[in-house]
């Protein structure tokens, strides 16, 4: 795609398309490789804390959801309430990425989270707190998240540049889901000895580790060249993806398989009170697995940074899901539902990862911050609809065939991949 005479904010010095790096050297330097930049390292690190209170207090706030109202539909309605300023801002939340410092985008975001979490607990320590409450602050989050979910994909290459950036996308994932593997399950002990509220308030503890991680980075302010209007950097953005067929693809199935397929995650606390009839705990070490199966999906997928090995997890990722799904949908036992669980998260953080690592192969970097809200809006922009659907099917056609109805449907996507990959041009590497 021609540059427009009016650019977009960039960063002066760095190239503008990422090239995919040799698969054999990378090997070569370790499936860790991009904790060599210490910037990488203080946010791995502080990342990782936050994320394991971001991932306590969703637990916590979806036991305390199904405390008042013992509701599949309001499961539903609360990430319909997360997921639906993604809708509103989530494209100009891209250009004003594209435009500021992202590091001082990025600490505003986490302070607000921060202030949002302390907010929930005291209105949980007070006894006050009500549904309409947590659906308020969902929102917030969610429109706080449409700015920051952009703002922190683009900007890891900015700590560890366009040789490592795959590999640190996957240690990303690593992160992600060894925090989805402690978060949850400290939260089930700590609501059953200390209460819902100590998880919210701990969650807001845990911000102070990554704003102060990116506090500590040594990055040069970014430089901005240009300024169009928003608009025409709005649509810039959109022409490009447009114009990008792979690109395109990637996030069209991002779009189903998020809004529709993995959504059976709404129900899984419903699962473990009403089908496995278990407790908070139930519910912590049901997340947890899956954490730890994501984990040691993301071990793997670390070391594999060519395009061909990215389309190859993607693959496996959608079938390793599926199957998962449909055993977590029939079971009625425990430790079934547990190894069910754990094969969803090894199949899911292949996707996603995979899913989100060819995105960013295929965008220049003067585009990432618009392309990245774009794929955004394509991954959790039908959530919301996706959400309501699994809660209303769960309560009226019941849990399990719900959930079987949400792995039939990564199944399908799986297939159809599998089926036109050559015909989306994913046969081969980006130029």
């Amino acid at each position: 795609m021609p540059e427009s005479e009016a650019a977009p904010a960039v960063e002066t010095g760095q190239p503008g398309q990422l090239q995919p790096p040799d698969e054999d050297s990378s090997e070569r330097r370790g499936a860790f490789r991009a904790l060599r930049h210490r910037n990488y390292r203080l946010y791995f690190f502080g990342q990782l804390t936050s994320l394991a209170g971001t991932w306590m207090q969703s637990a916590a706030q979806a036991w305390l959801v199904l405390k008042l109202t013992n509701s599949a539909t309001m499961l539903g309605v609360v990430s319909f309430a997360q997921f639906t300023p993604i809708l509103l801002v989530g494209l100009f939340a891209g250009v004003i990425v594209d435009r500021v410092d992202r590091r001082r985008l990025i600490i505003t975001t986490q302070i607000l989270l921060m202030l949002s979490a302390f907010a929930l607990a005291a209105l949980t320590w007070s006894g006050k707190v009500r549904v309409i409450h947590v659906i308020l602050l969902a929102a917030f989050n969610g429109t706080v998240g449409s700015f920051d979910m952009p703002g922190r994909q683009s900007f890891v290459v900015e700590m560890v540049g366009y040789d490592d950036l795959a590999n640190a996308i996957a240690l990303n994932s690593m992160m992600f889901n060894s925090a989805r593997m402690l978060g949850p399950a400290a939260a089930g002990l700590l609501i059953a000895w200390l209460g819902i509220g100590t998880c919210f308030f701990l969650n807001g503890v845990s911000f102070l580790a990554v704003i102060w991680s990116l506090i500590q980075m040594d990055i040069p302010v970014r430089v901005v060249t240009g300024g169009a209007r928003m608009l025409h950097q709005l649509r810039e953005g959109l022409a490009y993806v447009w114009g990008h067929r792979p690109l395109l693809y990637q996030m069209v199935l991002a779009a189903v398989t998020n809004g529709f397929g993995y959504q059976y995650l709404v129900l899984v606390p419903l699962f473990a009170k009403n089908v496995l009839h278990g407790d908070a705990r139930t519910y912590g070490f049901l997340a947890a697995i899956q954490g730890l199966g994501s984990v040691v999906g993301a071990v793997t997928l670390a070391s594999r940074v060519s395009t061909r090995g990215m389309r190859n997890n993607l693959l496996a990722g959608l079938f390793l899901s599926a199957v998962g799904i449909f055993v977590f949908g029939i079971s009625r036992s425990f430790p079934l539902s547990l190894a069910a669980q754990f094969v969803i998260g090894a199949g899911l953080t292949n996707f996603r990862a995979s899913n989100n690592t060819l995105v960013q192969m295929f965008v220049t970097d003067d585009l990432r911050g618009r392309v990245m809200s774009t794929y955004q809006l394509a991954a959790v922009g039908l959530t919301p609809i996706g959400a309501l659907e699994v809660g209303y099917t769960g309560s009226h056609l019941g849990p399990m065939q719900a959930v079987v109805i949400c792995g039939a449907i990564i199944l399908v996507s799986g297939i159809v991949l599998l089926t036109t990959l050559k015909s989306v041009g994913m046969d081969s590497e980006p130029e």
